[in-house]
């Protein structure tokens, strides 16, 4: 070497072994360290989100089954209407009861404008309806029977009484006015009332008596 010549280098600075190997095994840690952390977040995170899961089914399979349960406990329970089934009522043909007369209606006409003869008659204000009746006594005893006991009713409820002195005029076969039936009898008999051309028949309220609580036939 000459004086001030440098020596000559070859391609590597001089090494320091201590010193390198600290960089590297610190850097190492380092990084160990940040991915160890890393993973934990996640960890904790997929933990939360399941442990949620877990609290509050989402899933298809655990709706289904819900509804499935739910659906049987329903079918379980007995149907609640909010109306009682009402029993049919009796109607043109059928033997009904009130107290000691047996009684059974027979046929219905409306829209007569007149009952009687030609120059002996009454005519209707509005239209009369005609009912007829078979009415038996089923007691021990004998019973009057009086039409005026007997009441129409229409679709509104509203109640009609009989027109009992055109009956006892002008209705020659009906036995139904004032007539005392003893045991075991049965007689005839035409009810009739004046009502109004827009009259829309329901039933006919049937007594033995003006004091019984009567029974109902459906005329419609």
């Amino acid at each position: 070497m000459h004086g001030n010549q440098q020596p000559q280098q070859y391609g590597y600075a001089p090494s320091h072994p201590h010193t390198v190997i600290v960089q590297k095994r610190g850097g190492g840690c380092l990084r160990a360290v940040l991915i160890g952390a890393a993973v934990l977040a996640v960890l904790v995170v997929a933990g939360t989100l399941l442990g949620r899961g877990g609290g509050t089914s989402t899933g298809s399979g655990g709706t289904t089954t819900a509804q499935a349960t739910d659906t049987s406990d329903q079918a379980d329970k007995p149907v609640e209407t909010d109306k009682p089934v009402e029993a049919e009522k009796p109607g043109i043909g059928d033997t009904v009861k009130d107290g000691k007369f047996s009684f059974k209606v027979t046929k219905v006409e409306t829209g007569v404008k007149r009952v009687g003869g030609e120059y002996v008659g009454s005519d209707a204000q509005g239209q009369y309806v005609l009912v007829h009746i078979t009415v038996k006594n089923i007691g021990d005893e004998a019973q009057l029977f009086s039409d005026s006991s007997q009441k129409l009713i229409d679709v509104k409820n509203r109640e009609y009484d009989t027109d009992s002195g055109a009956a006892a005029l002008n209705l020659k076969n009906s036995n139904a006015f004032l007539n005392t039936i003893n045991p075991g009898n049965t007689v005839r008999g035409i009810l009739l009332f004046d009502v109004p051309t827009s009259f829309k028949s329901k039933a006919v309220e049937l007594h033995d008596s003006p004091f019984s609580d009567g029974v109902e036939v459906s005329l419609r």
